[in-house]
C-alpha cells in the first residue's frame, strides 16, 4: 500500500514521509520530500548495509539495491494517497520479473573512503592500472596479492622487479602515457607537487593519498589498499595475523615490571636531533618490544611520524638512556661511530656501555606487514638475555 504518513521536522524543514511496500515482496521503504509541492525524493537507509532505490509508477514500482549511498528520484505522478490492486500471485510474479532485469541494469554500488589529505574519493570498482610513489604502497599491495595491478612504482623503490620507475617530480605525461586508473601517494607528495594531483585528476585518473600518521592508523590504512585493489579479505587476514603477532610481544612485554623495563631514547634524523613523535609507529614497535620511550615528551612535526628533541633535552636525559636506537636508511644515513663520538654524546649512559644499536627504517617505520619482524628485533636488542637462553 502507497500512504501519507506523519510529518515531522528535520533540519528545521517540514517533511513530508510516504512509505512503500509490495507485501511480501520488498521491505518497507521510506521517502522524504521538502515542501508539498515539490516531486524530488531523497532515499533514506531502511536496513543497515542496504538502500533500496526506487521509482514509482502506478502501479508498477521498479527498485534496485545501492550500499550506504543517498540517490534522488521523481515520482511520475502526483502524490496521492491510493492502493495497489489485489492481484493474483501468478500475475505478481508476471509483474516482478521484468522489475529485476531492469535493476540489474543499474550499475554497482559505490565505494568510498576518504584518504590521508582528507579527501573524499568515491570509486565504484577496484582498480586494475596502479603507479605506487611511496615503497610501503608497493609492498603492501605484494603482501594482499595485487603486485599483478601495479604497473610503474617510484624510483628508488626496492619492489621495482622489472616495472618502470618514475619520480613525482617528473612530468606527468609520463604517468599518463601508462594510462594509470589509480596513483598512490602520501601527504608529502600532495603538499609538496600539488600541480601533478591536479593534472592526474584533469585526466581522470584517480589520485589517493596515504600514510598512517598513528599505529592507530594502520587497520584503516591496510582496509582501504585492499578495497582499492581489489583484497579486502587479504587485507583483514593480513591484519589479523599482524594483531595475532602483536599481542604475543605484548603478552612477552607484560612479565617484565616497567620498572625494570630498559628506557631508550629512539633517533630518526641524526643531523637535526629529531626523535619519533610519541604516537608514532616506530615508538609504538618499541613500546610493544618492551621498551620505554624517554622522550615522550617529544613534539610532533607536522603530521608527521617525525619530532623535535634537540642535544640538548637529550643530554639533560643522559643519565636516563640504558639503550640509544637509530632507525638506519635514507632518511637517516648514520653510523654507530658517528653516534658515539657526537660531542657531548660520551655522558649518555648506553653509549658508555655500548649500547648503540642501529635498525633498518624499512622494518620500524613503514606501514607494512614487516612491521613484526621489526619489533622482534627491537625485543632481541633490548633483551639479549632471552636470546642467549
Amino acid at each position: 500500500m502507497l500512504n501519507e504518513a506523519k510529518r515531522s521536522d528535520v533540519s528545521a524543514k517540514r517533511y513530508k514521509s510516504i512509505s512503500c511496500q509490495l507485501p511480501g515482496v520488498f521491505q518497507e521503504i521510506d521517502f522524504y520530500r521538502s515542501g508539498a509541492l515539490k516531486s524530488r525524493f531523497n532515499i533514506t537507509e531502511t536496513d543497515p548495509d542496504f538502500q533500496e532505490v526506487c521509482h514509482a509508477r502506478f502501479p508498477v514500482l521498479i527498485c534496485r539495491t545501492r550500499k550506504q549511498t543517498k540517490t534522488t528520484f521523481s515520482l511520475v505522478r502526483p502524490m496521492t494517497a491510493y492502493s495497489l490492486p489485489k492481484l493474483p500471485v501468478v500475475a505478481w510474479i508476471l509483474l516482478l520479473i521484468p522489475l529485476f532485469c531492469v535493476a540489474s541494469a543499474f550499475p554497482a554500488q559505490a565505494l568510498e573512503l576518504t584518504d590521508s589529505d582528507g579527501k573524499r574519493i568515491v570509486y565504484e570498482k577496484p582498480f586494475s592500472r596502479i603507479i605506487s610513489l611511496y615503497p610501503a604502497h608497493t609492498e603492501n599491495l605484494i603482501a594482499l596479492d595485487c603486485a599483478d595491478r601495479i604497473v610503474a612504482v617510484g624510483s628508488g623503490d626496492p619492489f621495482k622487479g622489472k616495472r618502470p620507475s618514475l619520480r613525482f617530480q617528473d612530468d606527468p605525461e609520463r604517468l599518463l602515457a601508462l594510462k594509470p586508473d589509480l596513483v598512490l601517494i602520501r601527504p608529502m607528495i600532495s603538499r609538496g607537487y600539488p600541480n601533478l594531483v591536479q593534472i592526474l585528476e584533469r585526466n581522470g585518473v584517480t589520485v589517493v593519498s596515504l600514510q598512517p600518521a598513528r599505529h592507530t592508523d594502520l587497520p584503516e590504512y591496510w582496509r582501504n589498499l585492499g578495497e582499492l585493489c581489489g583484497a579486502a579479505d587479504r587485507a583483514q587476514k593480513l591484519l589479523a595475523d599482524f594483531q595475532q603477532g602483536v599481542a604475543a610481544l605484548e603478552a612477552e612485554t607484560r612479565k617484565t615490571p616497567v620498572e625494570k623495563r630498559p628506557r631508550v631514547y629512539f633517533e630518526s634524523i641524526h643531523r637535526q636531533m629529531k626523535t619519533f613523535n610519541p604516537d608514532a609507529i616506530a615508538i609504538f614497535a618499541l613500546e610493544t618490544a618492551g621498551g620505554i620511550n624517554v622522550a615522550a615528551d617529544a613534539q610532533q612535526v607536522r603530521n608527521t611520524n617525525i619530532a623535535a628533541y634537540g642535544k640538548e633535552r637529550i643530554l639533560a636525559k643522559a643519565g636516563e638512556i640504558d639503550v640509544f636506537l637509530a632507525q638506519k636508511g635514507r632518511m637517516n644515513p648514520v653510523s654507530v661511530e658517528e653516534i658515539r663520538t657526537e660531542p657531548g654524546f660520551e655522558t649518555i649512559r648506553a653509549v658508555q656501555t655500548g649500547r648503540v644499536y642501529l635498525v633498518d627504517e624499512k622494518l620500524v617505520s613503514r606501514p607494512t606487514p614487516a612491521l613484526l619482524e621489526g619489533m622482534k628485533t627491537l625485543r632481541r636488542l633490548l633483551y639479549p638475555e632471552e636470546t642467549a637462553q
